[in-house]
């Protein structure tokens, strides 16, 4: 599969294509992105992904899925802003975060759009929802995830967010989540993350 321009298959409601393109919009990168069904994926996208999974990226002759190895690859690709630190120790700790991320919570914000009316969804959203007031005070010491920057992380978790009202989850305004309601502000105030958002998901906070 070749494409003369790079091309982004996107899921226009998931949170995994939502990473991606917040990623493309945050470097300013020139990508064409399709719109597609994940129930009814064509042939192209079997053909460069033999799972048929979105996000993928094609960006001519390279096939990418996955949507953390899709991210790692856009930010060498085009290193300006860095999304990932400098150094070593630094970058695995980020990676560790997203890894965190992943297991933790994706798979919590999965089980509940999977079938958000299920008992078992009502004790997820809890879990969620106490998860994140837990860590509201890390944003007290930094502005962004763990970081003074803008990072990879905070890509993974900003798509989490903000289908907060879709998941059924209200974070109470109160002084311990002052911080954490900070952060989501500044992070949905972004260009970029307003470039990312497609029709679907702007209706989830219209």
């Amino acid at each position: 599969m070749r494409r003369s321009s790079m091309t982004l298959f996107s899921d226009p409601c998931s949170q995994y294509s939502h990473r991606v393109r917040i990623v493309l919009a945050e470097k300013g990168v020139t990508v064409e992105i399709e719109d597609i069904d994940p129930n009814n994926v064509t042939q192209e996208i079997l053909e460069a992904n033999p799972y048929g999974t979105l996000p993928t990226l094609v960006d001519r002759d390279l096939a990418l899925y996955e949507s953390k190895v899709v991210m790692e690859y856009l930010d060498e690709r085009f290193p300006h802003p860095p999304l990932l630190p400098v150094y070593p120790v630094a970058r695995a700790q980020s990676r560790l975060w997203v890894h965190r991320i992943e297991n933790d919570w994706c798979t919590l914000v999965d089980a509940i759009i999977a079938d958000p009316d299920s008992k078992k969804s009502e004790a997820k959203r809890k879990e969620f929802k106490e998860s994140l007031i837990a860590v509201s005070d890390i944003f007290v010491e930094m502005p962004y995830f763990m970081s003074e920057e803008f990072t990879l992380v905070d890509c993974c978790l900003a798509p989490m967010l903000w289908r907060l009202p879709q998941l059924g989850i209200e974070i109470p305004s109160t002084r311990q989540t002052k911080p954490l309601m900070d952060y989501m502000e500044r992070i949905f105030e972004r260009p970029s993350f307003q470039e990312s958002l497609t029709d679907l998901e702007r209706e989830i906070r219209a």
